[in-house]
């Protein structure tokens, strides 16, 4: 029975919490020892405890380090360790995927190389088995679609192997940036999301909530003491169709607009930005002609209906309208689900679209095909082109 899985990181997220609640919906530690041995690494003892955090129970994992628990790493020592392992394709795969990931954020942060990038923390035994781990017991669980929530950032400082960084950590910030996720402020004065769950949750989550047959659910502790629950909860079940993804074919939604005949093309341009962050569903613009035959521009912004009244005065502050208009409108959606797919350059999200359940047409997400293009010096084209074709064999397969 294919599953799904919902990570709901209320309190943050680290690479012990994710694998402590796979432990608590059912994965037996002796499954997951039993497959962690396959790795040519040792130094290291897993453990679990049933505990509670503020009333919540869960599990709490632990990696009880037998040796250098620290060795200095690069990549290249760490794709030794995963390849030569006798685990299965898929999960050498993903788990070569997030530390290359995990690479090319620190590669950003300190100015260098993928392949000269030294893992500190990150290369430590307990990180290699909390990544490697979750992979596996995701294959264990029999996993097909992982999700996540949006993701609660602390502020602060954190001491690490650098010396003493700002949180939310530089690695964390630049994996979240690469993936396009979700996040939101926490006055929490300390780290919630590890570089590791960040690297984890955007290589093999989507962020969002899944319509789902809810079979279980159960809590991943962590180690710090807060005034609230450290824990994460997990979700698992099946979905509710083929479907990964199940959209609502029509919804209501307010139409905004005003008439702009004294705006300059870069307060237009700086307004949509300012409107998209800001949580609207479209944004465009229409050329219009004004009075006394003046060339305009019309702004029509879609939103929510919980979101007009803040999108309204965004865009009376940022344009030089004296009001808006607005009306109710409804919304036809087709069905969506978000796919991965590999190409020669890595892996781009899918688009694809289901009408009566389904699949008639895969688009790949423009940012991450024009990231691989820039990070691996490729025309556009060419990576469009790749993950449209192994777009068309999800179409082929459905």
């Amino acid at each position: 029975m294919d599953l799904i899985i919902y990570f709901d990181c209320f309190s943050g997220a680290s690479g012990d919490m994710l694998l402590g609640s796979l432990l608590d919906v059912g994965l037996p530690l002796s499954d997951l020892q039993a497959e962690m041995d396959k790795l040519p690494l040792s130094g290291y003892r897993l453990t679990a405890k049933q505990q509670t955090s503020h009333t919540l129970s869960g599990h709490k994992l632990n990696v009880e380090a037998t040796g250098d628990n620290h060795p200095l790493r690069r990549l290249s020592d760490v794709q030794a360790i995963i390849s030569s392992s006798g685990l299965s394709a898929d999960v050498r795969k993903h788990s070569l995927a997030v530390f290359e990931r995990l690479a090319r954020a620190e590669a950003q942060v300190h100015g260098t190389t993928v392949q000269e990038v030294h893992f500190h923390e990150v290369g430590a035994v307990d990180s290699l088995v909390d990544i490697v781990g979750l992979v596996v017991g995701l294959e264990l669980l029999n996993v097909k679609g992982v999700y996540a929530s949006v993701l609660p950032l602390g502020n602060g400082f954190v001491d690490t192997a650098h010396g003493r960084l700002p949180l939310p950590a530089p690695a964390t910030l630049a994996l979240l940036a690469e993936a396009g996720a979700p996040i939101r402020p926490h006055d929490a004065r300390t780290e919630l999301v590890t570089p590791t769950a960040a690297a984890l949750l955007c290589e093999l989550a989507l962020f969002e909530r899944p319509a789902m047959r809810l079979k279980r659910v159960g809590c991943g502790l962590g180690s710090k003491e807060l005034p609230w629950a450290n824990a994460l909860r997990v979700w698992i079940g099946q979905p509710l169709s083929t479907n990964t993804t199940i959209v609502p074919q029509e919804d209501e939604s307010i139409l905004l607009e005003c008439n702009l005949d004294d705006t300059t093309g870069e307060t237009l341009g700086y307004a949509m930005e300012l409107l998209l962050t800001a949580g609207a569903l479209d944004v465009w613009f229409t050329p219009i002609y004004m009075k006394k035959n003046r060339p305009a521009t019309m702004l029509s912004v879609l939103s929510r209906p919980e979101q007009a009244a803040t999108l309204g005065e965004l865009m009376l502050r940022e344009t030089t309208t004296l009001g808006l208009r607005q009306r109710n409108v409804r919304r036809r959606k087709a069905g969506r689900q978000m796919e991965k797919v590999h190409t020669p350059w890595g892996v781009v999200r899918v688009k694809v679209k289901l009408m009566d359940g389904k699949r008639v047409a895969a688009v790949p997400e423009y940012e991450d095909c024009a990231r691989i293009a820039r990070e691996r010096n490729v025309p556009l084209h060419t990576v469009f082109w790749a993950a449209r074709k192994a777009g068309d064999k999800i179409l082929a397969s459905a």
